[in-house]
């Protein structure tokens, strides 16, 4: 189905960021509750798992991970 693919590029776009930046699903919960974004350690995970967040939620990580650009290639 072409949309699982949709989702899994997400996914693999915030996976591949947080790797990146040796930042787990519990650190990456604590930055967004910093900003006033209440998010679990497990919500994360779900919802990155699934490929099931919204574009806001996306640009509250980028947010807190001081990610400024993303390629998608």
């Amino acid at each position: 189905m072409i949309d699982d693919d949709w989702k899994v590029r997400a996914s693999a776009i915030i996976r591949s960021i947080l790797t990146r930046r040796n930042i787990k699903y519990h650190e990456l919960a604590i930055r967004l509750n910093g900003i006033g974004v209440e998010e679990t350690q497990s919500s994360i995970s779900n919802k990155i798992s699934r490929g099931t967040f919204s574009f806001v939620f996306f640009i509250q990580c980028m947010e807190v991970l001081n990610i400024d650009e993303v390629r998608i290639d």
